[in-house]
């Protein structure tokens, strides 16, 4: 993008500044590596692995079923399924017939299914048989044509099958044989029937995918995103990764309705020519199995994923070596954490450092990324090739002086089309500036140092303001972190009628720690070295351990509620 400076060259050279997009949608990129690695393994499932040329039929035999259904271009399909091959078949067949996929959470409640359903005017939905009596309750009150139903059983070899139906399998409720719905036998049976024509075409810049976030105003909003979208994520991180080569593998647990699990995890991987090793359910102890056993060559995941890894007594003898790649995002990585993961890793076999992503839903997932061997303290890296930063005064589109705090903004191939029936939101996030270009105004503070290092700060809306005084909850947390008592913490403002906020931290424990006054009193001592007095806690609260968001982000909302119900109380 002509008149905008990069910092690769000085900092990154292996990565080239300029990247090019072919015209094709996210299965024609797929099927391309398919065609060169055909017998190269895609997905890795309880032990079941299916190549690349035996995905690709696949693909094809689900979108004959789709076009046997009436499902058509430019309709949209909800798919609300834990990552599980299905999960990722009928994402590209949908993509190879021109459909918009839904992705939503497999866990949603039921009126946060009926919200989906009806944002996105999906047409039918596919789920697994466990969460039956969830949507058929939504269909008393939203119309759903298709209801197709399908099971972890259907993705499993035939000894696995036998034995999850021994186990797991016999937990699910039954599905009452009259339910109005399609099983996914009969669902793939349907397709063997169609012959007509179904692969549709459409271009990089057409509409193939609704994501969820919470938009710049904290309420739920669907965000459309092009093929092109998530085609330059792919070739973005690639570049990024330094080291990624077909034949490689992730471990796929981050889920596929969220940008990081389906943009990173399986999106990049598969145009890479990697194996991705799907993980529906995260769990510590199969997680450190999984670890052992597949020894992948990359993970990534939010920072209490890797909060659970170090607390987590079953990795003590295991060997990294294999890893090449540790990635972060989805939340604020403490200086602490990255500090003890490093030294984890490094005390396991492995020499890398763990690497900090940032991004926004808005453009799929991470779009900044700390370089692979180069690190500032507190820096979330740089940007992606192609992508750009800037900082400005918020609340307008003046950029700010090197180093001067601000709203992080963003421009790129990555960045989304539209909030889904949202023109004043999307007015509000895709701002025009001077310059020419569209930017996304990302609701995040940050600063920029004179060699482009983006630093992030906070969400603009949980700064606290305390007697006047600007607080940013990441920065005690940073500190409290840092006590040797202490495994991680939250800092929360909770209204006062004098401060109009007070400060309040939480924090778990490490394993041995009593949550005792004098425990407390020692973290406070602590703080009041490292803290400003208007900045300092008034209180500190110990848990066994933090509400977490269905991404497994530190649900800090749920925790300032919990405050207030006091409050009132």
């Amino acid at each position: 993008m002509e008149n905008l400076s990069c910092p690769w060259e000085k900092f990154y050279g292996k990565v080239p500044s300029k990247l090019t997009y072919p015209d094709m949608t996210m299965y024609q990129r797929i099927a391309e590596t398919a065609k060169h690695y055909p017998d190269y393994p895609a997905l890795d499932f309880m032990g079941k692995k299916t190549s690349y040329k035996d995905m690709d039929a696949y693909i094809h035999a689900v979108a004959r079923a789709f076009c046997a259904l009436g499902i058509k271009e430019g309709d949209k399909v909800t798919i609300c399924m834990p990552n599980t091959p299905q999960t990722v078949v009928l994402f590209y067949a949908l993509n190879l017939i021109g459909a918009i996929s839904n992705m939503i959470h497999p866990l949603s409640s039921e009126g946060e299914i009926a919200f989906y359903l009806k944002d996105s005017e999906s047409v039918a939905a596919i789920t697994l048989n466990q969460f039956y009596g969830k949507f058929e309750n939504v269909r008393k009150e939203v119309p759903l044509k298709h209801l197709i139903l399908t099971s972890v059983a259907d993705a499993l070899s035939p000894v696995m099958k036998i034995g999850f139906a021994l186990t797991k399998g016999r937990k699910i409720p039954k599905v009452p044989k009259d339910a109005d719905v399609i099983w996914w036998k009969d669902f793939l049976s349907l397709g063997k029937t169609f012959s007509e024509s179904y692969a549709c075409p459409r271009k990089a810049t057409d509409a193939a995918v609704v994501l969820y976030s919470g938009g710049t105003t904290g309420t739920t909003k669907g965000i459309l995103l092009s093929n092109l979208n998530f085609n330059a994520l792919a070739l973005q991180t690639i570049a990024m990764s330094v080291t990624c080569k077909p034949g490689q593998s992730m471990l796929s647990v981050m889920p596929m309705f969220h940008g990081f699990g389906l943009g990173v995890c399986i999106h990049t991987m598969l145009v890479a020519g990697c194996r991705c090793i799907l993980v529906p359910q995260f769990n510590a102890q199969s997680y450190a199995k999984l670890l052992k056993d597949k020894k992948p060559n990359y993970i990534a995941g939010v920072p209490t994923l890797f909060e659970a890894i170090l607390r987590n007594p079953d990795m003590d003898k295991v060997d990294l070596s294999c890893l090449l790649g540790v990635f972060s995002g989805g939340d604020s990585l403490s200086t602490e954490l990255k500090k003890k993961f490093d030294a984890f890793l490094r005390d396991h076999g492995a020499k890398i450092q763990i690497r900090e992503g940032y991004g926004t839903t808005e453009c799929v997932t991470a779009s900044c990324l700390t370089p692979y061997d180069t690190y500032r303290e507190g820096s979330i890296g740089i940007p992606f090739p192609d992508t750009y930063y800037k900082i400005v005064n918020p609340g307008t589109t003046i950029e700010a002086r090197c180093g001067e705090e601000g709203e992080i903004c963003l421009t790129g191939p990555t960045l989304m089309m539209e909030y889904v029936n949202q023109p004043e939101e999307t007015a509000n996030a895709l701002q025009t500036h001077t310059d020419g270009h569209t930017w996304l105004h990302t609701g995040d503070l940050g600063t920029m140092d004179a060699d482009g290092f983006v630093y992030y700060r906070q969400r603009m809306k949980r700064m606290i303001i305390t007697s006047g005084y600007n607080v940013y909850p990441s920065q005690l947390e940073n500190i409290i972190d840092a006590h040797p008592a202490v495994h991680m913490s939250c800092v929360i403002g909770v209204p006062d009628p004098y401060k109009m906020q007070k400060v309040k931290a939480f924090a778990v424990l490490k394993p041995g720690q009593a949550p005792t006054e004098e425990t407390k009193q020692d973290i406070l001592a602590h703080c009041k070295k490292h803290i400003a007095k208007y900045a300092m806690p008034y209180d500190i609260e110990f848990r066994d351990d933090f509400p977490k968001t269905l991404v497994g982000k530190v649900a800090y909302r749920q925790l300032e509620e919990e405050e207030i119900a006091k409050i009132n109380a």
